[in-house]
């Protein structure tokens, strides 16, 4: 499968809303850092140094077992709007985007699997599942790491682990990741506190498109702070235990918002409703808090004929990239706002949503 097949499916692996508390994780996701001996991290590798990981890691692919699932990409043969789609399928990171001689990225045909070089490091192997599945990705990744390191010498010492170009990443050279929905504590206003518990237990919390960037639609992700000192397990163990915590309390809160504000909940999810079945124009950050409520009636049972992944698959096919590639040209902003509300009704339509009057 080539790179154009990749980026014109519309729905990858881990949008499809499947998996275990897929009420409320869209997502897992395992990365994992690695660099190779004797080069410097790219921060300050010379060009020649970034070329050659470039090679290294092409060589590699090409010997990889299941090399025929495998695409390898050079991002500076990749035009801005199709490196601005990957970012979009979170299949690279924004950072990755830019300045890109010497970079790459590797695709599995499926995009279960990519794997950024020459981002932060040499290598960052991550493996993305829908719902609750963070051991499930790190096995994956684990296999693709073990295929790569039989091929490439990593940088690995025995008592620090694996060296990687942030010291936070010392160690397993790991970070696990779990993207959330969490409508009715932003309701009920817990959010801050529930952050600061998150952060107490070690984790990071992060917006839809990781480190840098702010909560939308009210999707967080999760991510263990630590690598150094702690096995893999240990690592997405306490992510799970802490993530299953909030499952819970957001559980609670959507049995308050509907036992003690069922009528003003229901006229909040229908509104917005409405408002993505016959608005005009529309962006991107309405869209998104639109769908979190329609989202939450779902899930709720207030909405019915209506499939719970429609955010997940809006959350990506209504970003500004995805819309121009849909459309074959590029689009001014007032322009996206227009497409992306008539994209949205279409896509309403075309489910047939109706009230459940229970």
């Amino acid at each position: 499968m080539s790179l154009r097949d990749i980026i014109s499916k519309t729905m990858s692996e881990w949008m499809k809303g499947t998996g275990p508390e897929s009420d409320i994780v869209i997502g897992s996701r395992v990365r994992l850092a690695r660099n190779l001996s004797g080069i410097p991290f790219p921060a300050v590798a010379s060009d020649e140094s970034l070329r050659r990981v470039v090679e290294l890691v092409e060589r590699a692919t090409k010997q990889l077992e299941s090399a025929d699932r495998y695409e390898f990409v050079r991002l500076s043969e990749v035009p801005i709007l199709e490196r601005q789609l990957l970012i979009e399928k979170h299949l690279i990171s924004p950072q990755h985007a830019e300045q890109v001689k010497h970079k790459a990225v590797v695709l599995r045909d499926d995009e279960a699997v990519s794997i950024m070089v020459n981002e932060e490091d040499h290598l960052r192997i991550q493996a993305l599942f829908p719902g609750m599945q963070p051991h499930e990705a790190w096995a994956l990744c684990s296999k693709v790491d073990d295929a790569y390191d039989a091929h490439l010498p990593y940088a690995f010492n025995e008592e620090r682990g694996y060296l990687t170009a942030c010291p936070t990443n010392v160690g397993t050279g790991m970070r696990a990741s779990l993207m959330v929905h969490l409508p009715a504590l932003a309701m009920t206003r817990q959010i801050p506190r529930v952050l600061q518990i998150v952060s107490q237990f070690g984790l990071a919390v992060r917006g839809l498109y990781g480190e840098g960037t702010e909560a939308q639609g009210n999707i967080f992700q999760f991510s263990n702070q630590v690598t150094l000192g702690r096995t893999e397990e240990e690592i997405l163990q306490n992510l799970v235990d802490v993530t299953r915590q909030i499952i819970e309390q957001e559980r609670q809160a959507r049995e308050y918002v509907m036992s003690k504000n069922r009528g003003p909940l229901e006229d909040r999810v229908w509104r917005s409703y409405g408002i993505l079945s016959n608005a005009r124009s529309m962006t991107s950050q309405e869209a998104m808090q639109l769908l979190s409520d329609v989202r939450l009636g779902i899930d709720l049972g207030l909405v019915e004929g209506l499939e719970g992944r429609i955010l997940q698959e809006l959350l990506v096919t209504i970003r500004p990239a995805h819309l121009q590639r849909i459309m074959g040209r590029e689009l001014e902003a007032p322009e996206r706002d227009v497409f992306r509300a008539s994209l949205i009704r279409e896509r309403l339509k075309e489910s047939g949503a109706e009230k459940n009057s229970v």
